[in-house]
């Protein structure tokens, strides 16, 4: 063989592994760059919910007329589950009641209008100074859309046939292994606990809620209804449907054992001042009662997730009557001291047990 030859031969190689392996990544597509769905991509790990997310609105055709926005625990929303409204799942880990404006601007920018209606799930444990006082932007993540190779690019990464190699043997084998993983619908799915590694985990939550976000540092932030006005300000023609996430009854305790209780009032009253009103879940009931509903005390499941959109969509589920009371300026002293009531007794109870 000549070196020339050689060369060819080489250069050929190496050109068609690496077009095997883009095409593979296409096909995949872990970072919903081109919207291919089917059986092998049907299981998408949530590395990076912020570019996944963006990433799908951005590149796909995005009509939708409602947006929901919140933290990890929306993230377990289905969005096909509301009625009457057509919604995207807008929501991600970890989210700063800050960074809901840029998420607003950023979707909002690409359906070309405002929302018919911004649904936004609220969590107590970002109202703290601590959570809630540094502004956010997406800059970090938008900018990709500025590179007419961005998509391009994907397919020649590395990390890139990392995530869709995991994405495929999840797929292929229709397995739920993650505490969180999306189908090609953006409806995200929880692997099941046992009963004994639910009590572990929520009993772990429990102390460190109590440790880092409910303790002595807890600083309830001032400026937070001012976040709030700045959304409504900056959509005037839209509806807003708000929401409190429903954390578990042993974690709402944990709230009162550390007297974050006139903290958790001050926030729903907040709230309300603001929006008028507020879909209020975070309190004992049924469905908090039950804490197989959660797979750490924190994080509910999907199911409770579906519970969520059937109320904000006004088809409650009968069987969970209890399940979401909304609080508005004629009723909210009203339902806070059924609240703290309810509370006295749940902890008057777990004083009377006997300790082991």
């Amino acid at each position: 063989m000549t070196y020339k030859s050689f060369v060819i031969s080489t250069v050929s190689l190496v050109v068609g592994i690496v077009g095997a392996l883009s095409a593979f990544i296409y096909y995949i597509d872990p970072l919903w760059l081109f919207g291919t769905s089917h059986e092998y991509n049907d299981v998408q790990v949530a590395f990076n919910e912020r570019q996944q997310k963006m990433n799908h609105i951005y590149y796909q055709p995005f009509e939708y007329d409602s947006l929901l926005l919140g933290g990890s625990w929306s993230t377990y929303i289905n969005q096909h589950d509301f009625e009457g409204m057509d919604v995207y799942n807008f929501a991600v880990s970890n989210i700063s009641v800050r960074e809901y404006n840029a998420f607003i601007e950023f979707a909002k920018e690409k359906r070309g209008k405002e929302f018919d209606r911004i649904i936004i799930g609220l969590d107590f444990f970002k109202t703290s100074v601590d959570q809630s006082n540094v502004p956010a932007n997406l800059s970090g993540y938008s900018t990709k859309f500025n590179d007419p190779f961005n998509r391009v690019k994907s397919m020649l990464s590395w990390d890139s046939l990392d995530y869709a190699i995991d994405n495929f043997k999840l797929s292929a084998a229709d397995a739920n292994i993650h505490l969180r993983s999306y189908n090609r619908e953006n409806v995200a799915v929880s692997r099941v606990e046992n009963t004994e590694t639910i009590a572990k985990q929520t009993e772990e939550k429990i102390e460190r809620f109590k440790e880092v976000f409910y303790g002595e540092t807890y600083d309830y932030n001032e400026a937070y209804p001012e976040y709030l006005k700045e959304l409504k300000e900056n959509n005037p023609n839209t509806e807003f449907i708000i929401f409190t996430t429903p954390i578990s009854t042993p974690l709402f305790q944990a709230l009162v054992e550390m007297e974050r209780l006139p903290d958790y009032e001050q926030w729903l009253n907040d709230i309300v001042s603001v929006f008028g009103s507020v879909n209020n879940f975070m309190y004992p009931n049924s469905v908090t009662n039950d804490i197989s509903n959660y797979f750490d005390g924190h994080h509910f499941y999907p199911e409770v997730g579906t519970l969520i959109a059937k109320r904000l969509s006004d088809s409650p589920d009968e069987k969970y009557a209890d399940f979401g009371k909304v609080m508005n300026d004629r009723n909210i002293n009203t339902e806070l001291a059924a609240i703290e009531k309810t509370t006295v007794r749940l902890w008057a109870s777990e004083s009377d047990k006997p300790t082991q």
